[in-house]
């Protein structure tokens, strides 16, 4: 028999829809078979969502929860996914995205755990995802999330073209280190986060830019200034120049304030800092981008009757 992993069971609950624990069982009754698995839910009637499994959930709401802790905070951003924009205006699934953040601020923050967590109602995120399928009739999954805390300081939350408050379409959290009044590390927080919405940066700072990334653009560059037929020495100059207006473009603490481009995020923060009394830093953010990366399928109806009528 198949060794039943987490892996297996998380394909089997993403096809099915069905509750992790309940997927475990199918796996471990059909010797770790996933199709066969997915039947067995079916004929249980533990599948309710089998039909819907394949379609593409491109849809739905990020959502956010944000919570005090003492001198710190912690917060989520949460991406549940539909297949349909229309259910982003349903108040039972507004409702459950925001169920799930703050589900997710007793959490790692990673989806399978989130998954696996129970809810206020005793019932875990799993199966009031797979309710909700059955309920409202769309394809529905948990894509992504992320989670910060802070032990000292603030974490703010923005959220871009807002369906209802702490949900809408892109959501970032910015986490911010620092003794300083907590009212005001979140409104500068805010800011940055409104900012982060605004440019989508790659990373906080160069340390953080994958090697790849950064060595993929520098061969560009390279072979863009040996096209100018400069000596050595001036195409190694331009290259550096142009690495640094390419951190300039993509990492956080590098780019340029949008509300004050004469200012980077980097002396923004410094000059919080010095008001505020005490040193702030950005611990992280995040950005979650509703469908972000999601391949949506083209449907072609035209060739779909022309099909059926025989005539494609």
């Amino acid at each position: 028999m198949a060794e039943i992993t987490a892996g297996l069971v998380k394909e089997l609950r993403e096809k099915s829809g069905a509750g992790m624990m309940d997927c475990k069982r199918a796996l471990q009754e059909n010797g770790g078979d996933v199709d066969v698995a997915m039947d067995w839910l079916r004929t249980k009637g533990l599948s309710k969502a089998a039909k819907k499994a394949d379609r593409v959930a491109a849809e739905g709401l990020v959502a956010i929860a944000l919570r005090p802790v003492g001198a710190g905070m912690v917060g989520t951003v949460i991406e549940l996914n539909a297949e349909t924009d229309f259910v982003a205006r349903n108040e039972l699934f507004q409702g459950e995205a925001r169920k799930i953040a703050q589900v997710a601020l007793d959490t790692d923050g990673s989806v399978d755990t989130i998954t696996a967590a129970k809810t206020a109602d005793g019932e875990t995120v799993a199966d009031t995802i797979t309710n909700l399928i059955a309920t409202i009739g769309e394809n529905m999954l948990l894509r992504r999330a992320a989670r910060f805390e802070v032990g000292a300081g603030a974490i703010a939350a923005y959220v871009h073209n807002a369906t209802a408050p702490d949900l809408g379409r892109i959501g970032v959290l910015v986490a911010l280190e620092g003794e300083g009044d907590q009212a005001k590390l979140t409104e500068l927080g805010r800011k940055i986060a409104m900012h982060v919405a605004a440019t989508a940066p790659l990373s906080l700072s160069t340390d953080d830019l994958d090697p790849a990334a950064v060595e993929r653009e520098r061969a560009i560059f390279t072979e863009q200034a040996l096209e100018s037929g400069k000596p050595a020495g001036v195409v190694e100059k331009m290259v550096e120049g142009r690495i640094r207006k390419f951190f300039e473009e993509v990492v956080l603490l590098k780019q340029a304030f949008v509300m004050n481009p004469d200012q980077t995020i980097e002396q923004l923060v410094a000059e919080a800092g010095k008001t505020l009394g005490a040193p702030v830093s950005v611990k992280g953010f995040v950005r979650l981008a509703l469908g972000e990366g999601v391949e949506k399928k083209q449907e072609d109806f035209a060739a779909e009757v022309a099909a059926v009528s025989g005539q494609g």
